[in-house]
C-alpha cells in the first residue's frame, strides 16, 4: 500500500494539476492522464476548445490522442483546488531588452497560489534562472493562499526537456531532472516523475542545481551553433563550403556534431538570457555566453544580406525582387512560429525593398498573422521567383526535386539560398544556380 501523496494520486483519491498547456505542459497531462487523475487547466479558452473537441494544434501527441484522453481540460481556476500535486509550464520568454520575462509564470503562480490547499505540491517547469523558484515564486503562492512554504506546502523544480515537433525524444524517453526543498519532497516529486517518464529521473541536489542545469543545456548548444556561424561567416568570405569542412572535420571521432543556422524558439535563443541576467545581478558580465547571443542573433540579417549579395551577381533589380521564403516555423516539422528568427530576414528585405512572399505548410497561420502580420501563400503560388530562400527544414521541402525547384523561378539567373544545406550544391550550380548556403 503506497503512503502518503504520492500514494494518493496513485489510488486516485488526489488530483494532479498541469497550469499551462501549449507545447510542453499538454503532453505532460496526457502522459500523466495514462496513470492518475489529471486537471489541465489554461486560460486560453479557444485552445482548451480546441482539446475538448479533440484536436491538438500542436501536432505534439495528435487528435486521437487528444480525443481519448482522460484530462480533465478547464479554464476554470477552481478546479485547481481539487489536486495536491501542481506542475506549472507556462513560457518564460525575454522582453525585448533581453531581461527575463516571468510574467506569466508569477500569474500563475497567483492562479495556483488563490486555490493552493494545505499538504500541496507543487514543481515548476518553467526555464527561470538560478534562484527564482524560490524567490520569486514561493513569495507569491504564500502572498496568495495565506499557506507557509514547508510548514503548509512544499515546492519542486523539474525542467521540461521535451523537444517540439521530436518524435523520438519525448516525455517519456528523456531522463528527467527532478528537484524538492527537502528530502521528503524530492522523493515525491521522484515517484510521480517515474510514473511517466520510462527513461528515470535523476535526483538533483538542490532546486538550484535543477535550475542551472536547465539553463547551461541550451547556453551550451548555443555557443556551439555560434562558433559554427562565425566559422561560416568567415569560411564565406574564404569562398570556402563550411558543410564540406565540417563533413571534413566530422571524421575525427571527438570532433562535435554541430551545424550552422538559424537560432529561435522558446529554448536555446532564450535561456542563456536568463542565466546572464542573473550573473549581471551579481556583478559579473558574460563574455563568452553573450558574445555567442550576438552572433546569433544577427544570422537572419546575415542571409538576408547574402541574398541581396546574391541577386546582384545574378544581374536582378534589388529593389521590388520577388523573393519566396520556405518554412517559417522556429524549427522544422513544427507549426509554432513564437521566437522564429526567420522574421528577421522578412524584416531585413523589407529594408532593400524587397517583400518577400513566405510560404508554410507546416506553420500555424493564425498565429504568425497575429505575431508578426504574415500571411502565408500556398506552394502553387510561389513561381516566377528570382530568388527562393529554404529557410527551414520540413520534410515537405527536404523531398523537393530539383524539376520542382525549377518551377518556382521565372526568367533569368536563378538565386536558391539553401540556409540548411538541403540540396546538392554542385547539381544546382553546375544547373546554373547562383547558389548559397550559411
Amino acid at each position: 500500500m503506497k503512503t502518503g501523496l504520492y500514494g494518493d494520486i496513485l489510488n486516485k483519491k488526489e488530483a494532479l494539476s498541469v497550469i499551462g498547456l501549449g507545447y510542453v505542459g499538454m503532453p505532460i497531462a496526457v502522459a500523466f492522464a495514462k496513470k492518475v487523475r489529471v486537471i489541465g487547466f489554461d486560460l486560453n479558452e479557444q485552445k482548451v476548445a480546441l482539446y475538448k473537441a479533440g484536436i491538438d494544434p500542436t501536432n505534439e501527441v495528435g487528435n486521437e490522442v487528444i480525443s481519448s484522453t482522460a484530462v480533465e481540460f478547464t479554464t476554470d481556476e477552481a478546479r485547481l483546488g481539487v489536486a495536491k500535486f501542481h506542475i506549472v509550464a507556462v513560457p518564460t520568454p525575454v522582453n525585448e531588452d533581453h531581461t527575463p520575462d516571468l510574467s506569466a509564470v508569477q500569474s500563475a503562480s497567483e492562479t495556483l497560489g488563490r486555490n493552493l490547499s494545505k499538504g500541496s505540491v507543487v514543481v515548476f517547469e518553467s526555464t527561470v534562472y538560478p534562484g527564482a523558484t524560490e524567490e520569486v515564486c514561493v513569495p507569491i503562492l504564500e502572498r496568495e493562499s495565506g499557506l507557509k512554504c514547508g510548514a503548509d506546502f512544499k515546492v519542486g523544480y523539474s525542467p521540461e526537456r521535451i523537444n517540439p515537433g521530436d518524435k523520438v525524444h519525448r516525455l517519456e524517453t528523456i531522463k528527467k531532472i527532478v528537484s524538492g526543498m527537502d528530502d521528503e519532497t524530492l522523493e515525491c516529486v521522484a515517484k510521480v516523475y517515474e510514473l511517466v517518464v520510462e527513461a528515470g529521473v535523476y535526483k538533483a541536489e538542490s532546486i538550484k542545481v535543477a535550475e542551472a542545469a536547465k539553463v547551461i543545456e541550451n547556453s551550451q548548444r548555443d555557443v556551439n551553433i555560434a562558433f559554427m556561424n562565425e566559422l561560416s561567416i568567415i569560411f564565406n568570405k574564404m569562398g570556402i563550403d563550411t558543410k564540406s569542412v565540417l563533413t571534413a572535420a566530422g571524421t575525427k571521432w571527438n570532433f562535435l556534431n554541430f551545424y550552422p543556422g538559424l537560432v529561435g524558439g522558446h529554448c536555446i535563443g532564450i535561456d542563456p538570457y536568463y542565466l546572464t541576467y542573473k550573473a549581471e545581478m551579481l556583478g559579473y558580465h558574460s563574455q563568452v555566453i553573450l558574445s555567442g547571443r550576438r552572433i546569433n542573433d544577427d544570422m537572419g540579417k546575415y542571409v538576408a544580406e547574402n541574398c541581396v549579395k546574391s541577386l546582384i551577381a545574378a544581374d536582378k533589380n534589388v529593389k521590388n525582387a520577388r523573393v519566396a521564403i520556405l518554412g517559417f516555423t522556429f524549427k522544422e516539422n513544427c507549426p509554432d512560429t513564437r521566437n522564429t528568427k526567420v522574421i528577421d530576414i522578412v524584416r531585413e528585405l523589407r529594408e532593400y525593398g524587397i517583400t518577400p512572399g513566405v510560404a508554410d505548410p507546416r506553420a500555424d497561420a493564425e498565429e504568425a498573422k497575429r505575431l508578426y502580420g504574415i500571411s502565408f501563400l500556398g506552394m502553387d503560388e510561389i513561381k516566377d521567383m528570382d530568388a527562393v530562400i529554404l529557410a527551414v527544414a520540413h520534410d515537405e521541402f527536404i523531398g523537393l526535386k530539383m524539376e520542382e525547384v525549377n518551377r518556382l523561378f521565372g526568367e533569368g539567373g536563378r538565386v536558391l539560398l539553401d540556409v540548411k544545406g538541403l540540396f546538392d550544391r554542385k547539381e544546382y550550380e553546375a544547373a546554373g544556380y547562383h547558389y548559397w548556403r550559411l
